[in-house]
């Protein structure tokens, strides 16, 4: 088991979006208080583990890197893996995809790539190996040892997955010291965020990172922790190595981009349209939500991932923020049993109604949880919930949720779902 190891948060968006949502999403269980958390178990899940792809782990797919457009390449002995090496540059003009790139030649690109230091716990996969490939190891440049990534992927342009990459999650569901999106001059647009490995930061490991995608779809990642591994390693140095502005260098090598030519193209892979996704959901989530507000609602934050069937907004009616967050999914008929017991209202249309009022799950002091969780005949489910919060994991801000449970009703109830 490498030290570092594959991360269960988004930074998506994961952690992005739904950092806190994937926690309690990895099974529907019969804790009625998590159901609206356990939101986007199909379109979801498949999305954040792309996305957790570039957080480590021999689980996921990692990337390379190179140095001014050349990439290392094995000098033919396989155990002298930090001796000398040639340069190879990968290039198109000759084939339309150039040569696989082995894990040990991904090792030495990325030594090559970081400032002097010690490099101890490499670890690789090659282009051509599978499910893709990653490159990660512990630097130390002597003020600490530092956990380090490198990873890169294909996302469909224009898609909701190569936006959300380069996103700045809502501070409802994650914090940060800060976090930029810009846009360079080729047009790649790059996110750069000094977060901490855990959203709700139970812990202080710091993760930093650089999430970039081009115009044609190619998804570079760079991942730095203020410690030898994401998860269960002391904090070893006060900040990761690398600052804001080495990281945005790193992910905009040109050789990335070279070397996603490099991974063969799966012949299977998605090619639906932009914005479509795998749970049946083409609704816009968030917006929808908006309009299904009772008025005399200021919204403060707002935020969602469509392909996911979720949303969320913070509002505030005067008396505090509140969190309401939504998800909406397809084809949830299998895990009606589990969802809707004893005490179920069942309408006139078929349609079931659970109702559930608890404490919130995520830390917060004094937080509580509203939820009505709703199933149609056709196994579309739609729950909602409200947090007398802006964030789950902060104190109470209000005695009650902004939103009624009658209001929730009326919301998860509304056809424009459908």
């Amino acid at each position: 088991m490498p030290d570092v190891q594959h991360s269960e948060h988004l930074d998506p968006f994961e952690e992005r979006l739904t950092a806190g949502l994937h926690d309690a999403g990895n099974a529907f269980d019969t804790d009625r208080a998590a159901l609206a958390t356990a939101g986007a178990l199909k379109g979801r899940r498949r999305l954040l583990r792309r996305r957790n792809a570039a957080v480590m782990g021999g689980a996921a797919g990692i990337a390379l890197v190179g140095v001014g457009g050349a990439l290392l390449v094995p000098s033919g002995d396989p155990a002298n893996r930090h001796g000398s090496a040639a340069t190879s540059t990968l290039s198109a003009a000759s084939s339309s995809t150039p040569a696989p790139v082995s894990g040990d030649a991904l090792i030495r690109t990325l030594e090559k790539m970081l400032p002097e230091g010690t490099f101890t716990k490499a670890e690789a996969r090659g282009t051509n190996e599978e499910p893709s490939p990653y490159v990660q190891l512990v630097y130390d440049d002597g003020k600490g040892a530092s956990a380090i990534s490198v990873g890169l992927d294909r996302l469909r342009p224009g898609s909701d997955q190569a936006r959300q990459a380069t996103q700045c999650p809502g501070k409802a569901y994650a914090h940060y010291d800060s976090c930029v999106t810009s846009r360079l001059a080729d047009g790649s647009v790059v996110m750069v965020m000094r977060g901490y490995e855990y959203p709700d930061r139970r812990v202080d490991t710091k993760r930093w990172n650089a999430e970039l995608v081009t115009p044609q779809g190619q998804y570079v990642s760079v991942n730095e922790w203020n410690a030898a591994a994401e998860k269960d390693a002391p904090i070893s140095r006060s900040q990761p190595p690398l600052s804001p502005a080495q990281l945005t260098k790193l992910a905009a090598a040109t050789v990335w981009r070279k070397a996603i030519d490099a991974i063969p193209k799966d012949p299977n892979s998605q090619t639906t349209q932009p914005g479509s996704d795998d749970t049946g959901v083409s609704v816009p989530v968030s917006s929808t939500l908006r309009t299904l507000l009772p008025k005399g609602l200021k919204v403060s934050e707002t935020g969602a991932d469509d392909d996911a069937g979720f949303g969320y907004v913070v509002v505030d009616d005067g008396k505090g923020k509140s969190l309401v967050q939504i998800n909406v999914q397809a084809d949830m008929a299998d895990v009606e049993g589990d969802l809707f017991g004893s005490g179920t209202e069942v309408l006139s249309d078929g349609t079931k109604v659970a109702v559930h009022q608890g404490a919130g799950e995520k830390g917060g002091s004094g937080v509580a949880m509203w939820t009505v969780d709703t199933l149609r005949t056709d196994g579309t489910r739609v729950v909602i919930s409200a947090f007398n919060s802006g964030a789950q994991d902060a104190p109470a801000t209000r005695t009650t949720p902004a939103l009624t449970l009658k209001q929730l009703r009326e919301i998860a109830l509304s056809p424009n779902w459908l």
